[in-house]
């Protein structure tokens, strides 16, 4: 209510405050591009939020890159800017610098704007700048975009999405990869009604990252390989970082039959992972988590390693791995720890839909 009533405050509350029914579809006016939603009904408050740039490949936009619009956008800006990009796909390697604070980039739905690279580890790349698309600026938010990286299975590490501003919030957003998809590198990242594909530690890094309603889909990795959705890379136990995730699905992209996938393993020996709430495919392996190398027989101590309230095929916990870092019954208080609002701060910077 009161952001109707000051309507003349939208465009900076609004998207500061983002993840408060986002829009979904931008049209032209007299005056500009405005959030306007031509399907479905939509809070008032909504209306008329204007947008600063429009990306479009057939030339209809101020640029036809969206790298052109992010460089376009004010340095260590205090205000949203946002960008508009058509549906289309962006053959380019996009990188928001430490710079380009407060950027919003909105397409028209994950699987209508992609952005997609091809670049990867083998080919001498850092893992970072392999990235098709890289976040470093504080207060970023995407909504309805793809980040594609088609490298393929055989060319192993190449990331899709790198995650490394503080603050950083992505929502109905597709990340598709093999190895290596979604990189997680550091600060508080949110993920919400997104989708992540991928095979090997597929959803890796050290931020404090939760993921709220979010469709975790393995695929077939290269022969002889196993997935393991996320490896975690925590060093510092007192370290706020990890990973939780509330409210998902997890299920196969394809068929994985003699696929061993696992719901994580260690990346480094302080590793934490969270799942609560999330409906597990019965093709998850029983054993659950996995030792980083083959020549392990069990993880660090030190790890920790927790699941609650999952239910699907793939949540009996009777089989799952006996490490002393794996917590099969938490308390509704140790539940609470790893919500948004406690794990990464949400309600300073977000607000719950």
């Amino acid at each position: 209510m009161w952001l109707r009533q000051r309507r003349g405050l939208c465009r900076l509350l609004f998207w500061t405050i983002l993840l408060v029914e986002i829009i979904n579809h931008l049209v032209y006016s007299s005056n500009g591009v405005y959030v306007h939603n031509n399907t479905q009904k939509h809070d008032d408050h909504l209306r008329g939020t204007r947008v600063d740039a429009v990306v479009a490949k057939d030339g209809s936009g101020e640029f036809r890159t969206i790298n052109g619009a992010v460089n376009a956008a004010p340095d260590y800006s205090n205000t949203r800017f946002v960008i508009y990009v058509k549906a289309g796909v962006y053959h380019e390697n996009v990188v928001v610098g430490e710079r380009k604070s407060n950027l919003t980039i909105i397409g028209d739905g994950m699987d209508a704007t992609i952005v997609a690279g091809n670049l990867s580890y083998v080919e001498g790349y850092s893992l970072t700048s392999t990235a098709t698309f890289a976040v470093f600026g504080k207060d970023f938010i995407a909504q309805d975009m793809g980040f594609h990286n088609t490298a393929g299975a055989a060319r192993y590490q190449a990331v899709a999405l790198v995650a490394a501003g503080d603050r950083g919030a992505f929502y109905r957003c597709k990340m598709v990869g093999y190895q290596d998809t979604l990189y997680a590198r550091s600060n508080r990242q949110f993920f919400r009604d997104c989708a992540i594909y991928g095979t090997v530690d597929f959803i890796f890094g050290d931020s404090a990252a939760v993921f709220q309603n979010c469709t975790i889909r393995p695929r077939k990795p290269l022969p002889g390989q196993f997935n393991a959705i996320t490896a975690q890379g925590r060093v510092d136990p007192s370290s706020k970082t990890g990973f939780s995730f509330q409210n998902c699905v997890v299920s196969p992209a394809e068929n994985l039959a003699g696929v061993k996938t696992f719901l994580g393993r260690p990346w480094r020996n302080h590793s934490r992972v969270v799942f609560t709430n999330t409906y597990m495919h019965s093709f998850i392996d029983p054993n659950g988590w996995v030792p980083w190398s083959p020549r392990d027989r069990a993880s660090p101590d030190t790890v920790y390693y927790a699941e609650f309230g999952n239910y699907g095929g793939g949540a009996a916990t009777a089989g799952r791995v006996r490490w002393k870092g794996l917590h099969l019954g938490m308390s509704s208080e140790e539940v609470s720890m790893f919500s948004a609002e406690s794990f990464i701060d949400g309600s300073s910077w977000i607000i719950p839909r």
